[in-house]
C-alpha cells in the first residue's frame, strides 16, 4: 500500500504563505509530520506559482530533503518544473504526478520518466477529456500501458489513476471507478494504482464518512495507492484495518502498531 502525502501544495493558503516568505521550517515540519503519520512519498506541488514554478520547485525539494530522507512525488503538468524537482531528488525512486494519453503531455513527460527512472502516475484520460465509463477508461489504459511499456517503463512503476469524480455531480462516478479498478487489476495484475480519494465526496456533508467507505470499497478491488492527508487518523485507520482484512498485513502487525499509537481512538 503506497501512501502519498498531499499537504505540500501551494494551493493551500498556509503553504503558499510559507513558500512566499521563505519559511523553510514550516515546509520541513509538514514533510516530517506526514512521514511520521505513515506517508511513503511526499507530494510536492507548487503549480500556483505561475512563471516561477521551476525555481519554487527546486527550493521546496531542497528544503524538504534537508530534513526528511524520503522519496518525493514531483507533481506538475509543467515539464520544466518536473525536471527541476526530479534532478534534485536524493532519496529512493522519485515519482512523477502525472502523465496522460494527451499527445503533448505524453511526449513531454515520457522522456523525464525514462531519464530519471521515475515511477509514473498515469491518468486515465486522453485528448478527448476524462472518460465517463469504465470501458472508456480502459481504452485509455490499454493505450498508455502499451506505449509506456514498449518505451521501457517497467509495468511495476505504473500507477494508474482512475480519476475519481464527485458523486454529488455524477451519481455513477463511484461505481465507474470501482469497475475501472477491477478491469485494470484483471488485465494488468502487475501495475499499481494511485488516486485522489477525497474527490468522491466533494460538495457533500460528512465527507469523511464517504471517504472512509470508499477506501474500503476500492481496497477490496485492488487499489493499492492513495494521494491523501496522512495526518487524518480516521482515513489512515481505515487503511490499516483494510490491509489486515485483505491479507496484506502479516500477523496484523501494522494494525496492532496503529492501535498502540492510538490511531483508532477517535473512531471508537
Amino acid at each position: 500500500m503506497l501512501i502519498i502525502g498531499e499537504l505540500i501544495n501551494t494551493s493551500r493558503k498556509a503553504v503558499n504563505v510559507a513558500v512566499c516568505s521563505g519559511d523553510a521550517s514550516f515546509i520541513q515540519h509538514l514533510a516530517q509530520e506526514q512521514i511520521e503519520a505513515g506517508a511513503d512519498y511526499i507530494d510536492v506541488n507548487c503549480g500556483t506559482n505561475v512563471g516561477r514554478e521551476p525555481e519554487v520547485m527546486s527550493w521546496i525539494v531542497n528544503v524538504i530533503q534537508e530534513k526528511v530522507k524520503a522519496p518525493l512525488c514531483i507533481d506538475s503538468p509543467n515539464p520544466r518544473a518536473l525536471e527541476a524537482g526530479l534532478a534534485l531528488c536524493k532519496f529512493g525512486q522519485p515519482m512523477i504526478n502525472s502523465i496522460s494519453d494527451e499527445t503533448d503531455r505524453y511526449e513531454q513527460i515520457l522522456p523525464l520518466a525514462l531519464k530519471y527512472k521515475a515511477k509514473l502516475v498515469a491518468l486515465c484520460m486522453d485528448s478527448t477529456g476524462v472518460p465517463e465509463t469504465a470501458l472508456d477508461r480502459m481504452r485509455v489504459v490499454d493505450s498508455l500501458y502499451k506505449k509506456l511499456t514498449v518505451a521501457g517503463v517497467p509495468e511495476e512503476d505504473l500507477y494508474f489513476d482512475p480519476l475519481v469524480k464527485p458523486i454529488s455531480s455524477v451519481d455513477k462516478a463511484g461505481i465507474e471507478v470501482l469497475e475501472t479498478i477491477k478491469l485494470i487489476k484483471e488485465k494488468y495484475p502487475k501495475v499499481h494504482f494511485a488516486c485522489g480519494l477525497s474527490n468522491i465526496s466533494y460538495g457533500l456533508p460528512n465527507r469523511q464518512i464517504l471517504n472512509r467507505v470508499f477506501v474500503a470499497q476500492t481496497m477490496a478491488l485492488g487499489m493499492d495507492g492513495y494521494i491523501l492527508n496522512p495526518t487524518d487518523k480516521g482515513i489512515m485507520g481505515e487503511i490499516y484495518a483494510g490491509k489486515a482484512l485483505i491479507g496484506q498485513d502479516s500477523y496484523c502487525m501494522d494494525y496492532i502498531r496503529a492501535h498502540r499509537r492510538g490511531l483508532f481512538q477517535d473512531s471508537l
